[in-house]
């Protein structure tokens, strides 16, 4: 705003400047044009007698040349072979173009010789009878003193206009720490907001439009605070529920579980219905009991107390224990480099290889394959259809389900984003997408 300002008084400023100069010019040229033409005429009709013969008398010559001549001009008078000049100049450096024109009447060009400018007249005189003669009349009137006003005329535009824009400047700075300074103090406001500072306020000063932009933006800062607070206050008290429930639900879960498993074990020995029955309820009180697990491991994230124990451990004998734990040893092909070692936390990392491994084995076709390469960046990759595009920003969603269809004991929904959420604890982030030739391939990249 401030160069814009600058440049803007600069270009009126030269603008009126120039204009003003030209207008001038043209006013004293057309001055001193008026007064030299309107002289000749009228000492050319004074001078010149009624009756003028051909050749014209050598006397005539003169008196023309003598009533003309002045300091600052040279005459040249003309009458077929004769010529006569009170100066430097003769007939050679009349244009040619001019010389020709004043045989029609009186004519004026100006042309610069040796140096200097001159406005040149010239006119053919004619006899009473408004006959031609062979007299032709030149006066070379000197524009130095009208070239020396133009140019005190320019040096003075110059010098205001200088002034002027030195007084713009002023004023610019002036106006601009009276703008600016307010602009500035809302800028790093707004910027400390944007930062999280929820606290920062502008000063109002005055009560101008920026004062009322400040007022506003306190104002705006005001409910922003406020309504951050209550969301913050709201979540917190959302993960202190969610983790105080799931607290609260492992001691009657494991009570539960370990019930529902010897009624499981003696399934077989009970009537039809009631076996079918205990093996529903035993399915289902271990997958409650596996759910509190997930949800406790995601308050753990969000509360902030879940932290690392990094140890340096073989990539492929941790993928291998992972699988074999589980029992997917024939349903995963492992290439992994042997000597590749890797610092991480062993246990949140089988966290993310079980959930990624498992997703790929329950929505996907074996064998899921699981390579590594330093970096670290491990891949999962599984032979089923893939992941529709529209949902690939969703799949690490809390109980996000690409299958809304799917059968109720078929997951939670929670396990990708444990999954992401580990990788985050360790650095790193995991992405989904497609394979070209079919199958979801979900990496695993963490900062060496």
């Amino acid at each position: 705003m401030f160069a814009s300002f600058i440049v803007a008084c600069l270009a009126s400023t030269a603008l009126v400047a120039g204009i003003g100069y030209v207008l001038v010019r043209r006013a004293v040229l057309q001055r001193t044009q008026d007064l030299v033409l309107t002289e000749t005429r009228d000492t050319l009709a004074r001078v010149v007698p009624g009756t003028l013969a051909d050749p014209v008398p050598d006397n005539t010559l003169r008196d023309v040349a003598q009533a003309l001549v002045r300091p600052d001009r040279t005459v040249v008078v003309s009458s077929g072979a004769t010529s006569l000049s009170t100066g430097e100049f003769g007939t050679a450096d009349v244009p040619p173009a001019l010389a020709a024109r004043a045989k029609d009447g009186l004519y004026f060009q100006r042309v610069v010789r040796n140096g200097e400018p001159w406005l040149v007249i010239a006119t053919r005189v004619y006899t009473a009878n408004d006959s031609p003669s062979s007299l032709t009349v030149y006066v070379f009137a000197s524009l130095t003193g009208e070239r020396d006003d133009l140019d005190g005329i320019q040096r003075a535009l110059i010098r205001a206009g200088a002034l002027t824009l030195v007084l713009a400047l002023v004023l610019a700075l002036l106006l601009g720490g009276s703008v600016l300074r307010p602009l500035r103090r809302l800028g790093r406001a707004a910027r400390a907001l944007g930062t999280g500072d929820l606290g920062a306020r502008v000063e109002v000063r005055g009560r101008d439009e920026l004062a009322d932009v400040a007022r506003a933006f306190n104002e705006s800062a005001s409910s922003l605070e406020y309504t951050v607070r209550e969301l913050r206050r709201m979540e917190a008290n959302a993960r202190r529920f969610a983790a105080d429930v799931s607290h609260e639900l492992r001691t009657p879960i494991a009570a539960m579980t370990a019930v529902t498993d010897v009624l499981e074990e003696d399934a077989a020995a009970l009537p039809a219905d009631t076996g079918t029955a205990a093996r529903l309820i035993a399915g289902q009180t271990r997958r409650l009991g596996a759910l509190v697990e997930d949800l406790l491991e995601i308050s753990r994230m969000d509360a902030g107390t879940a932290h690392l124990d990094l140890d340096e451990v073989p990539l492929a004998d941790l993928v291998r224990e992972c699988v074999e734990t589980r029992g997917w040893t024939d349903q995963v092909v492992i290439e992994v480099p042997a000597d590749l070692r890797v610092r991480l936390d062993p246990r949140r990392f089988q966290v993310i290889l079980a959930n990624l491994i498992g997703n790929g084995l329950l929505h996907g076709t074996p064998p899921v394959r699981v390579t590594g390469r330093p970096g670290l960046e491990v891949r999962v990759i599984d032979q089923g259809e893939g992941i529709p595009d529209e949902l690939l920003p969703r799949v690490f969603d809390r109980f996000f389900k690409a299958d809304q269809a799917r059968p109720a004991g078929q997951g939670s929904g929670l396990g990708l984003a444990i999954a992401q959420a580990n990788a985050e604890l360790h650095g790193g982030r995991i992405e989904a997408a497609n394979a070209p030739g079919g199958g979801a391939v979900f990496t695993v990249r963490i900062p060496a």
